[in-house]
This record gives structure tokens, sequence and C-alpha cells, in this order.
């Protein structure tokens, strides 16, 4: 298993390649969308909340990520003694229509085909991504965790109409933000994916590179009046059912999988990793379960991390595990001391694998 960290676009820097290897990371999962782009957001560097607007709007629809522009990427991580592991998420405006079943359905096919083939020449392995209408929506920030100290959560459902300019939490069309979304069913949705991984599976498998899918988060069953698909840990199989590719694998987030109300968190690690089906995990730990959940300092949750790292190791698994989220500490610098800290409890557990 492999300590890895999570960047975001604005963040992919030297300096932030050097921390990660002080604290101990190998690998990095890189975002390219900019969810900060136009929003309102208190800290550009804590994850994104947004507002009933979203993050902010999405990027160029005719602009997708080059070749070179990832190789660049690839080779200032190695510059920096780490490995470039994956790359978290597509840009909503690259793909909207896959998820809405728009008219520009084919187009946003071709262009998640191009960009799978792009990183394939790029040397960059994995792809991350949810599919999921709504997006990572309806979460509010507090002194959630422990001394106070800021971090991410949930204090109820949201389901306030979602426009029709926008998907994935956020927008893509400022000019169709008053009008109603049309109505989904669970059924579409889901065909909406099988379709999409029917498409551009075989393209991956030819890449090299894995498709990996996060759970909902939230882990609601709706959200702004949308279905979601992975918001039970038993839906996760449903999806690997979907298309036997080995190029179909799992983003494994397990703290949304301990704010799901059903099931049991280390019982659906033990599930995936047993069928070789996780691409990378997300690490993190959390208070409760969905509408009302609060994240937490790692060693401080309901999950015993060590737990699952050990469930991990003792089904194989060999890939990269990031704290994807963390609560902010009281310093100059917030998010890189939390960080640390997570870095640091993660890589003591990892020394402890037998």
């Amino acid at each position: 298993m492999k300590l890895g960290l999570g960047l975001y676009r604005h963040m992919l820097t030297a300096e932030n390649f050097a921390f990660a290897r002080q604290a101990g990371a190998t690998h990095i999962v890189a975002h390219l969308v900019d969810y900060f782009r136009g929003g309102d957001h208190a800290h550009a560097e804590d994850q994104p909340v947004g507002t009933d607007l979203g993050w902010g709007l999405a990027g160029d629809p005719d602009q997708l990520w080059t070749v070179a522009e990832l190789t660049a990427l690839r080779q200032s991580v190695e510059a920096a003694g780490l490995t470039l592991a994956a790359i978290e998420n597509f840009d909503p405006a690259h793909w909207h229509d896959i998820l809405l079943d728009g008219p520009q359905r084919d187009r946003h096919i071709g262009n998640v085909k191009t960009l799978l083939r792009n990183l394939g020449e790029a040397g960059i392995p994995m792809m991350g991504y949810n599919f999921s209408i709504a997006g990572v929506a309806g979460r509010t920030t507090g002194p959630y965790a422990r001394g106070g100290a800021p971090s991410v959560g949930m204090e109820g459902a949201y389901d306030p109409p979602m426009p029709r300019g926008m998907a994935w939490n956020m927008i893509i069309d400022e000019s169709r933000l008053t009008e109603p979304l049309p109505p989904v069913s669970p059924a579409q949705l889901w065909d909406r994916l099988e379709r999409f991984l029917h498409d551009v599976l075989p393209t991956a498998e030819a890449a090299g590179v894995k498709l990996a899918a996060h759970p909902d988060d939230p882990p609601l069953p709706t959200i702004r009046g949308t279905p979601r698909l992975v918001y039970q840990p038993h839906l996760y199989q449903k999806l690997i059912d979907l298309n036997p590719s080995p190029s179909n694998t799992l983003e494994l987030c397990v703290g949304s999988i301990a704010e799901m109300t059903e099931g049991d968190v280390y019982a659906a690690v033990e599930t995936y990793a047993r069928q070789n089906r996780v691409g990378y995990v997300h690490l993190r730990n959390v208070v409760g379960k969905v509408p009302t959940y609060k994240e937490s300092f790692i060693d401080d949750g309901d999950i015993d991390v060590l737990r699952i790292m050990q469930i991990l190791h003792a089904n194989g698994f060999e890939g990269v595990v990031i704290p994807d989220h963390a609560p902010q500490m009281s310093c100059d610098a917030p998010w890189h001391a939390g960080m640390a800290y997570a870095l640091g409890f993660m890589a003591a557990g990892l020394k402890t694998l037998r």
C-alpha cells in the first residue's frame, strides 16, 4: 500500500509537492478541475462547499486537457521524487450531457475518450470520477472537529430544485439558471451510467487507464431532487456488475461509505478489496451518518482507520491511499497542518502492517 496526497489544481506547485514528500507521501492524486472558479469560497485550500449555485463556473467546453499539459504535470511531480497516481474528476464542461443525457452526449463521449487516450499517452494510469447529476452538494462547514477545528459536515437533507444550467454542482450555462431541470428516475440514471461505461471502457483499456468510481457524497438517495447511484455500500456491487472490464474500478471513499445509513464499512472494504476492484482509496474519519454527520480528525471518529488499512492489506491491495479531507488546524498553515497530521497517522499505520 502506498501513501498519497490529493491536491487541487491551484495547489499543484513545487512547494506542495515538497510538502507531500516531507510528510511521507510517495504519490499524488491531482484535481485539474478548477472548483473555485467564480464561486464563493472562504478558503481556497480547503475543500469547496459552495452555495445553491454550486462551487462556481465549469471550465472551457472546447479545451480538453492535452497530452503536453498532462505530461508536464507528471514530470513536475516526478521531479519532486513522487509519482502521479491519478487525475480526479472530469470537468462538467466536458461531460455534462453524459450525466444529463442531453443533445451533446455523443460529443461528450468523444471528449472522455480523448481524455482517456491523453492520460494513457502521458503515462497517468488512473482517472477518478463521480457519476452524479447534482455532484457533491449540501455540505456545511463549522467547528465540528476536536478542539473546535473547522471541518465539513451535513446538517440535514438538501433538496432545493436544481436548475437546468447546472451539472455536478457547477454552473454549465449561466443563461439557464432559472429553468428547472427535468425529472430523472433512478432507473434512467443507472441506464446512463451503463451506457457510459459501455462506450468508454474499451478506450480506457486500450489506453492502459483505469476508471475509478467515487460513491455518492453525501450518500443520500436524492440531492437537489435528483437521484443518486451509490448511496449504500451494496450499490457499488451493482456498478461493478454493469461491466466486467478490468478498467471498471472503484475510488473507494471510506468516509462516504461510513456515512451511509446501511451496511458495515469494514465489510464493504473487505468485499471490494477482495474482488481486486479498488483503484485507489480516500481515507478520512467521520462522526454520524447522513443526513447529519461531521468530518473529524483521522484518529477521532466512528471509523477504526487502522482496521481499514489492515483489511486492505490482508486482501492484497497495493494501490494508493490518500487523506482526501482533513480538519483545518489553528496555525498559519491550517490546511497543511491538518494534512500533515493525517499523513503522519496513516504513515504510522502503514508501518504496523505485516
